[in-house]
């Protein structure tokens, strides 16, 4: 017999049979999970307004440039080097790195969450995640970092959805003082 490095496959009945006992936990962990995503998608959205503003454009051209570029990084990097020589105001340039960064902290995340692979104990509840990110440390590579989706993590995700509803008012009430300063 050929000892297999597959990991044994899941007992579908069994964790079908013990769903319903966990469903209100997971519900609300794949709730969490899409606030995050939803608040997230909306904040790097509002981006192309500031690409606009910076682009002096419309919104139509200025989503065209953005959805050009593959990658959050790139446009936002683009979006920081555009700042840099059209805002002469410190203040407000500092606010719209300070914005950014508050974005990136939520990508951070939104990505952890995204790419993984969320494992279901036999009481049918998702119990941790394993990142689909290669670690590599002196000599070793491993496949991603497993944690717990326990009350702390869920705690995490809380907190990561509020602060990006925070920040997505905050890229609204800083869009049109970006606008006066643009004129």
């Amino acid at each position: 017999m050929t000892i297999s490095d597959l990991p044994p496959k899941p007992d579908f009945a069994a964790l079908e049979a013990a769903a319903p006992r966990s469903a209100d936990r997971r519900t609300t962990i794949l709730a969490l999970i899409g606030n995050v995503v939803l608040n997230w998608s909306n904040n790097e959205s509002l981006f192309i307004f500031v690409l606009m503003l910076l682009q002096k454009t419309d919104q139509v051209s200025a989503a065209i440039l953005f959805a050009t570029l593959n990658t959050t990084r790139a446009r936002l990097d683009l979006i920081q080097r555009l700042a840099r020589i059209k805002i002469k105001d410190k203040a407000l340039s500092r606010e719209l790195d300070d914005l950014i960064e508050r974005f990136n902290e939520g990508t951070h995340i939104r990505n952890e969450l995204n790419h993984c692979m969320y494992t279901v104990d036999s009481s049918g509840e998702i119990s941790q995640t394993q990142s689909m990110r290669l670690v590599q440390t002196r000599g070793n590579l491993r496949f991603g970092e497993t944690k717990p989706l326990d009350d702390a993590r869920v705690n995490e995700m809380t907190q990561a959805v509020r602060e990006m509803a925070r920040l997505n008012r905050n890229i609204w009430d800083f869009l049109p003082r970006l606008e006066a300063h643009l004129r």
